[in-house]
């Protein structure tokens, strides 16, 4: 490889020298070509060499960039520079001076921004942008996520980074009881859903190395490739809605779906324990709201007619207030 890169060397700078001084039969002129070539060719060595570490797309942007940059440099050499001094010594000078500033700036921009340049991606998802949604380790713990899918609500595909995945195996192997059954039961739930047919989960490679936090991670690699995130964290969905990043939150859609209780109306329901104020009793509707009764403190394990006072809707869920009726129908 090194002798095939001298020989390129070589070759192609003993070339540039032969081409221009058939055409100017100026030494000096020919000279300056040979070195420009020189530097051309190793600059280009150096390219290549960079290139496994490169993404494919910020290789495009510099190739973008570099075609653009000497396409604007012929523009203004051809247009509005031609001939500009009298010395064509120092025109040619010029000429090569203005070609390289031009190829190097618009090279160095193109890498540069190459990574907010995905033409592939563009392409591919033209007509889709936001289909796509990554699921965060909590969200698969919960499980409804599982149920939301069966019921062809949730549609496009679901993406799954290689760290959410490596995080959820980590809790399945904690030496904690609990996290241990959380970690293996987010595992079924992942199998769960690939064994449906109407939706797509994908498993995705992408890293950043350099975010060490899985939600910060996710929340970059969601502004990357413009997908939503499915989370029921309460603090990852603050975290993406000040970043600009949309979240459907497991929790809020729950919320939002839960039956609608008006003051006024009555309810049937269950004491389960005491409340923290005095005289309360707690209760619970099918769906898990809580159920403040006042008067109920000893009345834990009976079930009361009783008539909702008021309905606080809090960060965590729905709170209703009631009082029981005068009439005790257990």
């Amino acid at each position: 490889m090194t002798f095939f890169r001298l020989l390129v060397l070589l070759v192609g700078s003993l070339l540039s020298y032969q081409i221009i001084y058939t055409n100017t039969y100026r030494i000096d002129y020919s000279v300056i070509g040979l070195f420009t070539s020189l530097l051309f060719i190793l600059y280009t060595f150096y390219l290549v060499s960079q290139l496994k570490k490169v993404p494919l797309r910020t290789i495009l942007g510099g190739l973008i960039g570099l075609l653009v940059g000497l396409f604007i440099a012929n523009l203004l050499f051809h247009g509005i520079l031609f001939n500009l001094f009298d010395d064509p010594k120092i025109n040619f000078i010029f000429y090569i001076f203005i070609y390289s500033l031009f190829a190097y700036a618009s090279l160095e921009i193109g890498l540069k921004k190459g990574d907010e340049f995905d033409l592939i991606r563009s392409l591919t998802l033209k007509g889709i942008k936001g289909s796509e949604k990554l699921i965060d380790t909590s969200v698969i713990i919960d499980g409804r996520i599982a149920d939301l899918t069966e019921t062809g609500f949730m549609e496009g595909t679901l993406l799954i980074p290689q760290f959410v995945l490596q995080e959820l195996q980590h809790i399945a192997d904690s030496s904690d009881p609990l996290r241990r059954t959380r970690g293996r039961r987010g595992l079924d739930i992942l199998k769960r859903i690939q064994n449906q047919s109407h939706i797509t989960i994908k498993i995705i490679d992408e890293d950043l190395p350099r975010i060490k936090e899985v939600d910060a991670k996710l929340v970059a690699l969601a502004k990357k490739k413009q997908a939503k995130i499915i989370t029921n964290d309460f603090n990852l969905n603050k975290v993406a809605d000040l970043q600009g990043v949309e979240v459907l939150n497991i929790n809020q859609l729950a919320n939002a779906l839960k039956p609608v209780v008006l003051p006024g109306e009555t309810l049937r329901v269950l004491i389960m324990k005491e409340g923290k104020e005095p005289m309360q009793g707690i209760g619970y509707l099918d769906d898990g709201t809580m159920i403040v009764v006042d008067n109920a403190k000893q009345l834990v394990g009976e079930t009361l007619e009783v008539t909702v006072t008021s309905v606080l809707q809090t960060t965590a869920g729905r709170m209703i207030f009631a009082k029981k009726q005068n009439t005790n129908n257990n």
